[in-house]
């Protein structure tokens, strides 16, 4: 367990000197990728080699002062009020209300991907990063490892239950911690054939806490387990689902589940049934995730490549780089205090206030 007392977090001259090394990145021309080898594997954080240079993309937006080389994974605003950003390279930007600042690797966090950020009702933040779980109490940032007892260090997915035990999903599984123990969690995988796991055959991408207190854990190539504390339940193809590589789950307020998926889309699952939105040609793009529902209740997702739609409860909107979006490939979706949407592309974040999307840096000046 490594810790490194930040009673301030990173003196802001060294955060100018880092984003004065990448301002080149805001004046240079950028071209919208035509040609991508695999949009499954840019989401999950690996950068595609083949790139059509066709098209100037002339909407690129804030990548926080330079900071962000590659994309934010996550975007998540705190009780306080602070924004927090989880990058794909750049480890971890905080907005305190005040200022910007960055920590990396270095800083004490535990890897510079964070894939994953929530708050515990005490108010402290956890990340799930590509080498371990890290805690910020709002001094100081804690890191544990393997060495703690983590199943393994690649993090992909925190969740914090109603009695505060955190799950974390892993590359080697999910492990469960109470604030002092880490209890390995073994989560079944139905008996499938021809499984065809992205990245680890015991990876849990993501793990969804219902409101009835069930765990949704989705397994790399076998679709999804449901634990309701006694038993558990699979959902995969045999069942209705269409795709077993799930890529996002996500529960509305209405109580019911929305799955998205790397080759079958955006379905719903009311508990008995599911209904597939792309199979039934309401939207576009096989390769859709990244739910948030506003406080109207619209749900909104990202499909790849095709930008974002919103859900009314009756018909789907669909907004694209048309609309004021930077790119059509959304990496997460985000709503924020005052109403105002969140999108980290892969070149910039957008930033939708209600009646347009532009470039986040004409609403929050601190993101420039």
């Amino acid at each position: 367990m490594r810790k490194l007392v930040k009673s301030t977090l990173l003196p802001l001259a060294l955060l100018y000197m880092f984003s004065s090394s990448c301002n080149w990145k805001e004046t240079q021309p950028i071209v919208e990728e035509q040609t991508i080898v695999s949009d499954t594997l840019k989401h999950l954080g690996f950068q595609s080699p083949i790139f059509s240079s066709k098209t100037t993309n002339k909407n690129q937006h804030s990548t926080l002062n330079g900071a962000v080389s590659e994309f934010v994974w996550q975007i998540f605003e705190d009780k306080k009020g602070n924004y927090w950003f989880g990058t794909n390279h750049d480890g971890i930007l905080i907005y305190d209300t005040q200022t910007l600042k960055q920590f990396t690797a270095t800083d004490g966090i535990g890897g510079n991907a964070v894939r994953a950020i929530t708050e515990a009702k005490n108010g402290d933040i956890w990340f799930g990063t590509s080498k371990g779980l890290t805690r910020f109490d709002g001094q100081e940032f804690i890191n544990y490892t393997t060495e703690d007892g983590l199943i393994d260090n690649e993090i992909w997915a925190v969740e914090i239950d109603s009695e505060g035990v955190i799950w974390i999903g892993t590359n080697g599984g999910v492990s469960k911690f109470d604030g002092s123990t880490f209890e390995s969690f073994q989560v079944p995988k139905p008996n499938l054939s021809n499984v065809e796991p992205m990245l680890s055959e015991n990876r849990v991408s993501d793990i969804l806490i219902t409101s009835d207190r069930h765990i949704w854990f989705v397994n790399d190539g076998y679709g999804i387990t449901r634990y309701n504390n006694s038993d558990f339940e699979f959902l995969t193809t045999e069942n209705g689902l269409t795709d077993n590589n799930v890529a996002d789950l996500f529960e509305d307020s209405k109580g019911q589940i929305w799955i998205g998926t790397f080759y079958g889309g955006i379905s719903t699952y009311d508990g008995t049934t599911f209904k597939n939105y792309t199979k039934d040609g309401k939207i576009e793009g096989l390769e859709a995730y990244n739910f948030c529902e506003d406080r109207s209740g619209n749900v909104w997702f990202s499909a790849e490549n095709f930008g974002v739609y919103r859900y009314d409860g009756k018909k789907f909107t669909q907004f694209t780089t048309k609309d004021g979006l930077a790119t059509n490939t959304i990496q997460s979706i985000y709503e924020d205090h005052k109403g105002q949407i969140w999108f980290s592309t892969w070149d910039g974040i957008s930033l939708f206030d209600g009646k347009e999307i532009t470039n986040v840096s004409e609403k929050e000046a601190w993101t420039k």
